[in-house]
């Protein structure tokens, strides 16, 4: 990540507010919390973190890679990655992150694997409310129990099915890959197995071997989290349905009511939350 920092969290004898990850691992603090925006493509290859992470985009998309899992947070999600965890973050249009490194022994409850989390209204408040106070911020006071009240809001969190997983194989882990970046319906099976350098039979042998599921069925799932993104990036029903490869936008409303629970048009009246003005 870039080296750059911000100052204007610090005060005298208070560490400044850095734009680097590794700089928050050690803090005195049970939660420290990094503020920064990322351009269009921007991508941070593999990493890990001592601490645990919740990796929260007030705007924009964020798609989270780990060796066997592909994690996709549109704004009001979150993407809980315990301490150790090696992770790639790759984002969808320009980012505002907002990335909370937490102490994992802090609270027994916290997650211990990879989660999305639904972000509650109480919870992203809270998330823009710790963004303002310095990184060794007051113990004893309303600090703390803002902070406390962060790890309460984070362990009680509903976790949200937005997630396929990725093949241990090179070459099937870079098709998944550019799937998830863009899901587009134009190349076949056949296209992707070729890319693969393998036949059909092999390409879909070993997908289903690593995967648990088809091609077929792990495409259509990664397609539906594509499409979520669209939709709360600013695309219509319609060109979503028709740009991630469906016939209709009632065929696609189905397939999205069945996946998510909701229509496409409630789960946005739910989800689409102004960027904050910090």
């Amino acid at each position: 990540m870039p080296s750059k920092q911000d100052h204007s969290s610090s005060s005298k004898g208070q560490i400044t507010r850095s734009k680097k990850g590794a700089d928050y691992q050690m803090v005195d603090r049970p939660v420290a919390v990094l503020v920064d925006d990322y351009p269009p493509g921007f991508f941070d290859p593999a990493h890990s973190h001592i601490r645990a992470q919740l990796v929260y985009a007030t705007s924009g998309v964020v798609i989270l890679n780990t060796s066997d899992t592909s994690y996709v947070t549109p704004p009001h999600r979150a993407i809980w990655v315990p301490a150790g965890v090696t992770h790639e973050v790759r984002c969808r249009g320009r980012v505002q992150i907002r990335t909370l490194y937490i102490a994992s022994d802090v609270v027994p409850d916290l997650p211990t694997a990879c989660k999305v989390l639904v972000v509650s209204n109480l919870l992203r408040e809270l998330i823009l409310e710790a963004c303002k106070l310095p990184v060794e911020y007051q113990l004893g006071g309303r600090d703390e129990r803002l902070m406390s009240l962060v790890l309460d809001e984070i362990v009680r969190a509903p976790r949200m099915p937005l997630s396929v997983p990725m093949p241990a194989n090179a070459r099937l882990a870079r098709i998944c890959k550019a799937i998830l970046i863009d899901s587009s319906p134009h190349k076949t099976l056949d296209d992707w197995a070729k890319e693969a350098a393998m036949g059909r039979r092999t390409f879909t042998r070993i997908f289903r071997r690593e995967t648990g599921m088809s091609f077929a069925t792990w495409r259509q799932n990664a397609r539906l989290i594509d499409a979520l993104s669209r939709l709360v990036e600013g695309h219509s029903i319609t060109e979503t349905a028709l740009d991630v490869g469906y016939n209709s936008p009632s065929a696609f409303t189905a397939m999205f009511h069945r996946a998510f629970g909701v229509s496409p048009t409630d789960y946005l009246a739910d989800t689409v939350v102004p960027s904050p003005a910090e």
